[in-house]
């Protein structure tokens, strides 16, 4: 199956060929910083399955808890986030799922998984059915 995605100004796009994904959230202080908001919303891939087709995404190299590196791709025109490749996880990417095509941003109706619900802000509730990670793993 092919997924395809893109930056708010359509600079950068990509595409990925997998059978499917792990759908995560994450509320790690990195993820806030990033994304300015309470967590991010991921499409967990193989690393080897995603392949940027126009464009080239600018990266910056976060530091997380664990004293491993989380690059985070971003496109360097729109500012867009598009995915974090994590030292921790060094065959999978976390593509942010706001920047899939076709209502993909939806998840299929479902997250699977919730990492570092330590630091999710105490407004929000855990989604019901997700696997609750106090950290990463």
């Amino acid at each position: 199956m092919t997924f395809t995605g893109s930056c708010m100004c359509g600079g950068i796009t990509y595409a990925i060929e997998a059978d499917k994904y792990l759908s995560a959230l994450c509320h790690c202080i990195d993820c806030q910083k990033w994304t300015g908001g309470a967590f991010t919303s991921n499409a967990v891939v193989p690393r080897a399955s995603v392949k940027v087709t126009k464009g080239t995404p600018n990266s910056y190299d976060a530091t997380g808890k664990s004293g491993k590196i989380n690059k985070h791709f971003f496109c360097p025109t729109c500012g867009s986030g598009l995915y974090t490749e994590l030292e921790v996880m060094p065959d999978m990417t976390c593509v942010k799922a706001g920047t899939l095509d076709g209502g993909e941003a939806n998840l299929g109706g479902k997250v699977e998984i919730e990492f570092y619900v330590k630091d999710r802000p105490s407004y929000l509730a855990p989604v019901a059915g997700a696997k609750q990670e106090p950290m990463f793993g």
